[in-house]
């Protein structure tokens, strides 16, 4: 339970948002003048607060150093019409922190601190949404251990924050990805399904290598066969085979995309012919030398519908047809993007005003 609802407040004496070029975003490197903290002690939260953003001491000791006891989200705000806060889909955010911190024994996160600290947030420093279009204020959620022990034990004490990142575009053009058939993201039975920090630690090795062979991303494959395409670096994947949207199916190797779920149940709404199977590494190649497979896109918050233009396996790029406003990768950008910015009507109940 939280010890308070109550949310102190300390303002920053000089705002920084007068030097920001909102015409020009780059991802993560522009933050917002406050953040949220709250702590988990002697078994129960508290302390709730607004702090100026900035660093903080931490213990050297702590096991978020030591061995990764760290989870995060990402979700994203919009400037509504009228100045308000339109966030997409906070709730499913919530849910996927705490089933990321039961798997890595964290303390769960209460509902209330949670909404209420970024409704907090979002009210001070509200000035920061952009409105250009293809910007968002990136709302980045996290717990660690707070624990000055080494030893390899459940942690007793914790922090959860949220900062905030007014964004742009996550890639500006479509990308190209290579299979990944030696390294592994994840395995059955791993952490793969929970946004833990250490999934993503050790996937900067092989995803430079790839960069450094001139691709963007990774389409990481299973871990015991690399035989069945899994994810890709940033993001959930799908691929457009003929007139059937299909998209690798949920294990727990696999996270649960937000962006992901939001696009399968607009294909179905839509009447679109929808699968959620193993996508095998051949049949994916097959498709490509043939034809069949039309489309493939990544989807996750940050970079919301990424094309893909080529996938490369073992030393060949399989090009894909050129991205068009009449691919289904597109359209489903549109409409999605209506929805969170509030233009066009919210069949699902997705949008929660702040």
């Amino acid at each position: 339970m939280v010890e308070t609802l109550k949310i102190e407040v300390e303002r920053v004496a000089k705002s920084r948002l007068p030097q920001v070029d909102f015409s020009n975003l780059p991802f993560g490197k522009v933050y917002t003048d406050h953040m949220f903290m709250a702590d988990f002690r002697n078994g129960e939260w508290g302390s709730p607060r607004i702090v100026p953003y900035g660093r903080m001491l931490i213990s050297p000791a702590t096991p978020a150093l030591h061995y990764g006891q760290s989870i995060f989200e990402g979700l994203k705000a919009y400037r509504g019409t009228d100045r308000e806060a339109l966030v997409f889909r906070p709730m499913a955010n919530f849910k996927r922190l705490n089933l990321s911190a039961e798997r890595l024994c964290m303390a769960l996160v209460p509902e209330e601190l949670f909404t209420e600290g970024m409704r907090a947030l979002l009210e001070i420093d509200r000035a920061w949404i952009p409105s250009t279009a293809g910007s968002a204020l990136y709302l980045r959620p996290f717990l660690f251990s707070a624990d000055e022990f080494i030893g390899i034990r459940p942690s007793l004490d914790f922090t959860f924050m949220i900062i905030a990142s007014p964004v742009g575009a996550y890639y500006s053009a479509p990308v190209k990805v290579k299979i990944e058939t030696h390294y592994t993201r994840a395995v059955a039975g791993g952490t793969g399904y929970a946004k833990a920090g250490g999934n993503y630690g050790g996937a900067i090795y092989p995803t430079k290598l790839a960069v450094d062979q001139g691709y963007q991303q990774l389409l990481w494959t299973d871990g015991k066969e690399h035989a069945y395409i899994e994810e890709s670096g940033t993001m959930n994947v799908m691929f457009v085979f003929g007139d059937t949207l299909v998209t690798p199916a949920l294990s727990d190797s696999i996270l649960a995309g937000i962006t992901r779920d939001s696009v399968l149940a607009i294909a179905r709404r839509e009447g679109m012919k929808v699968e959620e199977r193993k996508v095998g590494v051949k049949e994916l190649i097959d498709g490509l030398k043939s034809g069949l497979v039309k489309e493939a896109f990544g989807v996750g918050t940050a970079a919301t519908i990424a094309p893909i233009q080529a996938i490369g396996h073992e030393g060949i790029d399989y090009p894909l047809p050129a991205a068009s406003k009449q691919n289904f990768a597109a359209h489903i950008y549109t409409v999605l993007d209506e929805i969170k910015r509030g233009i066009a009507p919210d069949p699902f109940g997705w949008v929660v005003k702040m």
